[in-house]
């Protein structure tokens, strides 16, 4: 992060991180709230690490977290990840519990009951760039063995006895889920927390996560995403795993 998009992010929050001081202590400064949480996300460190780091009380650095994320969602929803139009598509999932399968949470999210219901503004068919002899195409969404077939739902053949056109098939959509894997990898090459246990309260989990979503898209930089995605690719992530996109 630069110190320009620091400042414009110091700009957007603090008004929702000042706090009043009172007569037994002075009040944090919100530049120093906005840096301690962004180091705990950053980095994935324990919140007494950073407590010792910064010279805080760790209940004061644990607030401090919770009130910056809280902020982020508030104040940055509505421009950095607003809700889906008939021109984009950005939408997350969170709060599911880990044994829930991708099944299950994608048929309980508003983005599956949607497209069952076909309340979205789903792009009309088109013709594939290169291909306008086969015709209009439709966009779907794509899925491991775990998700069901569905007109807007396209997963792989299952079996191992396959013909060569279905093993062609199932490649090309194997590639496709590279999508979602490489966007997990740049979330959490950037913020590393997502390689720890967060060491929070559930319920304030999910406004970490939201946070760390928005911020990712604050961020967002060509140059940058590029080379988190060379890094992703130089580690051998060339198959996808069971992902949905």
């Amino acid at each position: 992060m630069s110190a320009e998009q620091m400042d414009e992010l110091l700009s957007l929050l603090g008004p929702e991180l000042t706090r009043q001081s009172t007569n037994v202590r002075a009040a944090i400064e919100p530049k120093q709230r906005l840096a301690v949480a962004l180091r705990y996300l950053a980095s994935g460190d324990s919140l007494v690490s950073l407590a010792f780091s910064y010279r805080l009380g760790c209940t004061t650095v644990r607030d401090a977290v919770h009130l910056v994320c809280a902020a982020i969602e508030k104040m940055m929803m509505e421009r950095f990840l607003p809700r889906p139009t008939e021109d984009t598509f950005r939408v997350i999932q969170v709060g599911d519990f880990g044994r829930t399968s991708d099944g299950g949470v994608y048929a309980g999210s508003d983005l599956g009951k949607g497209l069952e219901a076909r309340t979205l503004h789903v792009p009309t068919s088109t013709s594939l760039p290169g291909a306008a002899h086969l015709g209009e195409m439709p966009f779907v969404m794509v899925g491991d063995a775990a998700f069901p077939l569905k007109p807007y739902l396209r997963r792989p053949y299952p079996g191992k006895n396959l013909t060569q056109q279905k093993r062609i098939l199932n490649y090309r959509l194997s590639r496709a889920r590279m999508v979602v894997e490489n966007a997990f990898g740049i979330l959490a090459s950037r913020w590393r927390i997502f390689y720890r246990r967060i060491n929070l309260h559930p319920k304030n989990v999910d406004k970490l996560v939201v946070a760390a979503c928005i911020l990712h898209n604050f961020l967002l930089a060509p140059v940058e995403n590029q080379r988190l995605l060379d890094e992703e690719e130089q580690q051998g992530r060339h198959m996808a795993p069971d992902r949905m996109v």
